[in-house]
């Protein structure tokens, strides 16, 4: 049973086991064979983050997005019908154990506003939440997203309905939370983190000896998240 009294106060929860590890692990090694790369071959590693994605939802791909517990834990954090259900895990951004790393590890929230163009911004008025689901073993030096626990609160109070550009939305973030506590997003295949989509955090410098996969992924949200919403994420603006 998913404590949402814990969720509203740290902005995430760690689903564990959420799939089988069984199930991660044939996922990531499809992502190997389309990535044309081996775990077997570091020669062959040459950038610190290489793209890919889950489109079709198919195979293992479809076990991850359809996992019961995830299911469970949308509905104890979005509300029951107050999310769409998703056909596909979404981009899968792999993180390689190669210097110098990118240069795309800033505070920052995702994405979370859609435009009439078909575009994205972000805004105080959500239509996601975020989901990051673990395809390989993530340990704090193997390229962790980094989450600030309890940030949400501080972007609840700096974000309105107004549409904000991605930098400015950084900057802006990124100093409003900056004295919270920081938690990485370690764990097994087949864990998965669900993430108020106000919640600040960042990626990280790889600085194992494995390479990371992770897929992340917007959840939509059956109507706008709004102060007087009755969804329970609605409960960040409580007390600010």
């Amino acid at each position: 049973m998913l404590d949402l009294d814990a969720f509203m106060s740290a902005g995430y929860v760690k689903i564990e086991t959420a799939a089988p590890r069984s199930v991660a692990d044939e996922a990531r090694a499809l992502l190997w064979r389309r990535l044309g790369l081996s775990p077997d071959d570091p020669d062959g590693w040459s950038a610190p983050v290489r793209w890919t994605s889950d489109i079709t939802g198919q195979g293992p791909f479809g076990d991850l997005i359809r996992s019961p517990d995830l299911a469970t834990a949308l509905d104890a954090v979005c509300g029951r019908a107050g999310w769409v259900p998703r056909g596909s895990l979404g981009n899968i951004p792999v993180r390689f154990p190669v210097s110098p790393p990118d240069d795309d590890r800033g505070w920052h929230v995702d994405a979370n506003t859609p435009l009439p163009d078909g575009t994205w911004t972000v805004s105080g008025r959500p239509h996601t939440v975020l989901l990051l689901t673990l395809l390989s073993e993530v340990s704090v030096t193997d390229a962790p997203t980094r989450i600030r626990v309890g940030s949400h609160h501080d972007v609840a109070r700096v974000l309105g309905p107004d549409h904000l550009e991605l930098a400015e939305m950084g900057r802006l973030v990124d100093e409003a939370s900056a004295g919270r506590a920081v938690v990485h997003a370690t764990g097994e295949p087949g864990d998965m983190y669900l993430v108020h989509p106000f919640t600040v955090h960042a990626a990280d410098e790889h600085r194992g000896s494995t390479p990371r996969f992770m897929a992340q992924a917007p959840v939509m949200l059956t109507s706008p998240l709004t102060p007087t919403s009755s969804s329970p994420l609605a409960r960040v603006w409580e007390n600010r």
